[in-house]
Parts: structure tokens; sequence; C-alpha cells
């Protein structure tokens, strides 16, 4: 009996465990507001947009876009973070349809939290775009090429087979 009590108080402890931790999982930031809402129908530009999140964030680092309808880029400037808030400025809009706002914040506990979020305009403005938003992507955001690494996990292996080969003589 003691055995089958004694695994039965592992599996338990094992179960609390592994409820208690996921409290750690939700410790990132959360966006609990935006400005313009989602989903949100306006007749009129905004002259910023903003989310609102659910801590402080780290002003380093933090990136704000407005897309058009067009795939050229709305948003004007470099964010800005105030406390919770991260916004950036718009230009006067141009094309009516729907407008894409990305961002990427780092919360307090160092995570990166990204995300969007989409408004519509009704009505067509008399803005001039900025760039395309594709060409204007930062270089962390473009994709990678994969052969550096491997190539360099080759060399790693390489020298790892000579130096024990070597070591053996």
């Amino acid at each position: 009996m003691t055995t089958l009590r004694r695994l039965l108080t592992t599996v338990l402890l094992m179960c609390a465990m592994a409820l208690g931790g996921t409290a750690v999982a939700w410790a990132h930031a959360v966006r609990v507001a935006a400005d313009p809402s989602p989903d949100a129908t306006l007749s009129t530009a905004p002259s910023r947009v903003s989310a609102t999140f659910n801590e402080q964030l780290q002003t380093d680092f933090a990136a704000m876009t407005v897309v058009g309808p067009d795939g050229n880029l709305w948003s004007d400037g470099a964010p800005q973070v105030q406390g919770a808030v991260v916004s950036v400025g718009m230009r006067p809009l141009g094309p009516a349809g729907s407008y894409t706002v990305n961002y990427r914040v780092t919360s307090t506990d160092g995570h990166v939290v990204s995300g969007s979020w989409a408004f519509t305009m009704t009505a067509a403005g008399s803005g001039t775009p900025g760039p395309s938003a594709s060409a204007s992507a930062p270089a962390a955001e473009r994709a990678l090429p994969v052969w550096p690494f491997i190539v360099g996990a080759a060399a790693v292996i390489a020298i790892g087979l000579l130096w024990s080969r070597r070591r053996r003589s």
C-alpha cells in the first residue's frame, strides 16, 4: 500500500506544480484598449493612434505603424511610450478602406509583445502616403537566410571532430 500511496502523492504534487506554474506565462503585457478601437468605422482621420496595456512598458525598441488599404505607411514619426501607452502620429489619411495598426513593445519583464488591429475609414482623405510598408520594414523583421547558420553549425561540428581525433592520438 505504501508504494501506491507514494505514487499517488507524487502524481498529485506534479499536477499541483504544473497548475501552479502557469501564472508566470500570464505576466506579459496585454493590450487592454486601443484608439481608435478595433473594427471602428471613422469618417474623419485620427491625428494619433494608441494602444494601452495593463502594465508599464519599456521605452526601448517600441514600434508602431499604420498601413493603409493601398499598402503604404500612414503613420508619421517614431512611436512614443508613456507609461502603459504607446502611440504614433498619423499623416492626413488617404483612401477609404481598412487601416491596420501594428505594434511591438517590450513589457516590464523584458518579453516582446506584438499584435495588430484594424479600423475603417469611410471617406477618402487628401493625404500623401509614406513609403510602401514592405519596403520600410526594419531589417530585424525581414527574413534571415538560413545558410549562414548551417555553415556555422557544420564548422563547429567539423572542429569538434578534428579536436576529438587529435586528442586520441
